[in-house]
């Protein structure tokens, strides 16, 4: 292959594994390392940088923590303040691995970008992973025609225990490394976090009677669907039912009926193909990353709805429904 390849290392097992993948093919390959957050791993860092001399290539370093600050960080402040519960991730992608760092290596003379995702590219297409539990196309549905000519997914021909027995054969030095966590830039819990930088903000819980039956510290500590961190003594369980933001009210239910619906609405909708296709159309959806896909049909009047077959359980704002036709992405939106 001669072609000169750039791959996004992290330090652990997937992408050490792709960059090996990549160096094996005969391609000209370098590995690049992004610093996202102040307090970023430098184990991470370190390891990625010990992989990238067992390999013997080119390693560079990019700093990113002004723009992933600007443009991830801020974003998740910004829509739990909103009620919603945003995905990072998806965003992550688009405008940083997707975007800026794809606009860095092609300065460097890069025709492509690989990464650690498990998710395949078929020509135009962008396709689900061989291993399905780990399969991340649910976080790239933001992906375009234009990026995806630049981008290479290694492993996703790979099932996640070919990837570590790959490790081993290549002697990657990778046999403890943990797995990654879902929101690469919380420590300690998201809970957390968000108090850490939203502060508290104290309301009323009411139950769908509109009965007051206790006190919440603000509602971006709370999830549609959410049980746990409900702490109401002598009650049943309760979930969080809706969150009426304008009042600051939490609203909760004892009834996990309450939070069945068959419609959504999708703001920021887009279509990998680029080309918006006959509507209405049916497909398999998926509300989020480890919910399955269900039979949906999608309409558009003046906005884009969904209207499942089945109920779904606790759809939530902020989060991402991504459509499928079998194994192909077809995109996907933000839920309103």
């Amino acid at each position: 292959m001669n072609k000169k390849i750039a791959v996004a290392m992290s330090g652990g097992v997937d992408s050490s594994v792709a960059a090996a993948l990549v160096k094996e093919s005969g391609a000209e390959t370098i590995g690049v390392f992004m610093r996202v957050y102040s307090d970023s791993s430098k184990g991470s860092e370190k390891r990625a940088r010990k992989i990238a001399q067992i390999l013997n290539i080119p390693f560079f370093v990019l700093d990113f923590k002004k723009e992933f600050r600007n443009k991830i960080i801020n974003y998740f402040l910004e829509a739990y303040k909103k009620g919603a519960t945003p995905n990072p991730c998806v965003l992550c992608n688009k405008e940083i691995k997707f975007g800026l760092l794809l606009k860095e290596v092609k300065k460097m003379g890069v025709d492509f970008l690989a990464t650690g995702h498990y998710a395949r590219v078929q020509g135009q297409k962008l396709l689900k992973a061989k291993d399905r539990e780990k399969d991340q196309t649910y976080f790239l549905w933001q992906l375009d025609q234009k990026k995806l000519k630049h981008i290479l997914f290694p492993i996703g021909g790979y099932t996640k225990k070919q990837v570590k027995d790959l490790a081993k054969e290549f002697k990657l030095p990778l046999a403890d490394i943990p797995e990654s966590q879902e929101i690469c830039f919380i420590k300690g819990t998201c809970n957390d976090f968000l108090l850490k930088h939203l502060k508290k903000n104290s309301g009323d819980i009411i139950d769908t009677k509109g009965k007051i039956i206790g006190k919440h510290n603000g509602l971006w500590l709370y999830t549609i669907g959410q049980r746990k961190g409900i702490d109401i003594s002598g009650k049943k369980p309760l979930y969080v039912f809706k969150k009426d933001i304008k009042k600051n009210i939490l609203i909760v239910t004892e009834n996990k009926r309450d939070l069945g619906d068959k419609e959504l609405m999708v703001k920021n909708i887009n279509w990998i193909s680029g080309k918006e296709p006959k509507l209405p159309l049916k497909v398999m959806a998926r509300i989020r990353y480890r919910s399955c896909p269900s039979s949906a049909t999608i309409t558009k009047n003046l906005t884009y709805k969904v209207v499942f077959d089945k109920l779904q359980r606790a759809i939530t704002p902020g989060q991402s429904v991504v459509f499928y036709k079998s194994l192909e992405v077809l995109g996907g939106g933000i839920i309103l």
